[in-house]
């Protein structure tokens, strides 16, 4: 948090050293939560871009409240559901979206890891978006209910109705896979 503070800071003061640093920090946590939301490699790269640029804007007048991990996720969320809704009515398979690559021990890892990310990327693509980007949100980039809410404009309520709904969902899912 006081690494964060300390980049905002800099960045605030014109340091484009500290803006290659959020977006080296970022890019991958966020590029990974767009590809979730989105389903389209090359739309979740556009949007986590142009996230940046408008962050880059930004410079000497960015407030931060809050974490900037979970700001610049709200960021990508909002963004993303604007996409979603350009392009509403033409869904692109999780079989087109690409899973990024993390760095792990050896290849035996990397797969594993990639094939428990495309099965949860299958089961998050069977919930509605409002549930999928709460569940994404507080699961993956470990963003409070509170904060959600306040980010989305709704009230908590919904945010965690969301969030059970599509937990729920999930857990029915994944059960009736397992039963097969």
């Amino acid at each position: 948090m006081i690494d964060e503070k300390m980049l905002v800071w800099r960045f605030n003061r014109g340091s484009k050293d500290a803006l290659r640093r959020i977006y080296e920090k970022y890019k991958d946590g966020l590029l990974a939560l767009a590809l979730t939301l989105l389903r389209d490699r090359s739309l979740a790269e556009d949007v986590v871009h142009d996230v940046f640029v408008s962050f880059a804007a930004t410079t000497g007048t960015f407030a931060l409240s809050g974490t900037l991990k979970g700001y610049l996720s709200m960021c990508v969320a909002n963004c993303a559901r604007d996409r979603n809704r350009l392009k509403a009515g033409r869904d692109v398979g999780l079989e087109a979206a690409e899973v990024v690559d993390c760095d792990f021990d050896g290849p035996l890892e990397s797969v594993a890891r990639r094939e428990e990310s495309r099965r949860l990327d299958d089961l998050l693509a069977c919930l509605p978006y409002e549930q999928r980007e709460v569940v994404v949100l507080h699961l993956h980039h470990e963003m409070r209910f509170r904060e959600i809410a306040r980010s989305l404009g709704v009230s908590i309520n919904t945010v965690q109705s969301r969030y059970r709904y599509g937990m729920d969902k999930l857990r029915s899912i994944f059960n009736s896979t397992v039963t097969k």
